[in-house]
């Protein structure tokens, strides 16, 4: 079995807040508020804990209000590699819209992680690491790290055997997309790839073909999720349209994560393309049932995958 690890170097507690119905420009009335430890390295963790693999998840904490993660950590049974700094981990706004099923994100920026702090986790990731490990590289980063700080990770990270999973945007996930040497792994959605494309792909040709020159540039898979439509996936064994099964939403916060956590536990059960398309897309259709970055027991996640069509494209 394959060690597996995800990093979160911006994680942030989401506190959602449901509405009967998300107008701007008028006063609402919360119906509820919750509050998870959240970060797209942590919605993972929580996702491959929950499927029964077991994982670290490591990154960068604010130590004044780290109570919500260590909570998460030990309930999921997940391993602690995080490294606490003063200050105050970023509380993420999310507005679930109960009429049409749509979250409205509000960020905040994160800790102001300096580099002796950076220095310390990058060392405590590395020396976690051995040939074969499955790393997760997740989400945004501090604005006070460079853009590179993902493609230099993955270097490292290749020169000790570890496959790397990335699942980033903006400037971060272009610098690593440049770079050599490249990760095993990308999870663009659809408006991360136009943004990387430089041009708008409103059709499925059109988003297999921006993915397929991920996959010439050297990239050995390639994922995209694409909402409502679901997901494409690209190896060197061909290319597949997973299309979503019929779900009741319960909230979209945490998919796209669910999605990658579906894509590792593929990974490192050795699926092929069909079945990694399968569960990866039955892992995001199942975290939409759930509250939080959550799965549904182990067998409903397997019953869903038996009802999703994988489509060949080739």
């Amino acid at each position: 079995m394959s060690a597996i690890i995800t990093l979160t170097l911006n994680p942030a507690i989401d506190q959602t807040v449901i509405l009967d119905a998300l107008v701007p420009g008028t006063v609402h009335r919360a119906r509820a508020v919750t509050a998870h430890a959240g970060g797209k390295g942590v919605n993972v963790a929580c996702c491959l804990a929950d499927w029964g693999l077991s994982v670290m998840a490591a990154g960068i904490l604010g130590a004044d209000n780290a109570g919500p993660f260590d909570q998460v950590l030990v309930a999921k049974g997940i391993a602690d590699g995080f490294i606490r700094i003063p200050g105050e981990t970023r509380t993420n706004l999310k507005l679930l819209d109960r009429h049409s099923g749509d979250t409205t994100d509000i960020n905040q920026p994160g800790l102001a992680v300096m580099g002796e702090a950076f220095a310390k986790a990058q060392a405590a990731l590395l020396e976690r690491v051995k040939p074969g490990t499955l790393v997760v590289l997740a989400g945004s980063l501090p604005g006070s790290l460079p853009p590179g700080t993902y493609a230099d990770l993955t270097r490292l990270l290749k020169t000790r055997g570890a496959w790397v999973i990335l699942d980033a945007s903006g400037d971060a996930l272009t610098a690593a997309l440049a770079a050599d040497p490249l990760p095993y792994a990308v999870k663009p959605n659809r408006h991360e790839l136009e943004d990387w494309a430089g041009r708008p792909l409103p059709g499925i040709g059109d988003v297999r073909e921006a993915a397929s020159l991920l996959r010439a540039r050297g990239i050995p898979m390639v994922a995209v999720s694409l909402g409502a439509e679901g997901a494409l996936f690209l190896t060197e064994h061909g290319v597949v349209h997973a299309h979503p099964p019929a779900t009741q939403v319960t909230s979209t916060v945490g998919a796209g994560d669910a999605l990658v956590a579906g894509l590792v536990a593929a990974l490192e059960a050795g699926l092929d393309l069909t079945g990694t398309a399968r569960l990866a897309l039955a892992f995001a259709a199942g975290k939409l049932t759930q509250e939080g970055a959550s799965l549904p027991p182990r067998d409903a996640v397997e019953a869903i995958a038996r009802t999703i069509r994988v489509e060949p494209l080739n």
